[in-house]
């Protein structure tokens, strides 16, 4: 698929998509013989995983930490579910005092 195909699909800018793949979030994007950007079903996978961890409020640079880990391979299984544990009991911090914001 091309940039701007994935680009709506994930409401995200063009200039967004090729931040990811440069600050590594995204593996290297293929390229047809134009020399476009093509994604593939694996990168669409990492979008949209991407998209749900941004969605709940994870920073670019616990996405960074996660995908560093991932790459790294099963033996940093552990230490992945610990990062997501962690930034899941943030955001059930964060969802209480806004619940307490909005009793008062």
């Amino acid at each position: 698929m091309r940039i701007c195909e994935i680009s709506d699909m994930f409401h995200l800018t063009q200039d967004t998509l090729r931040y990811y793949e440069k600050i590594g979030l995204l593996d290297p994007v293929s390229k047809d013989k134009k020399g476009n950007r093509d994604y593939q079903p694996k990168d669409i996978r990492r979008l949209e995983f991407i998209s749900c961890m941004r969605d709940a409020g994870l920073s670019i640079q616990v996405l960074q930490k996660y995908i560093e880990l991932y790459q790294q391979g099963d033996g940093t299984i552990l230490e992945r579910k610990n990062l997501l544990v962690n930034e899941r009991d943030k955001l059930i911090e964060k969802q209480s005092l806004i619940h307490k914001s909005l009793r008062n």
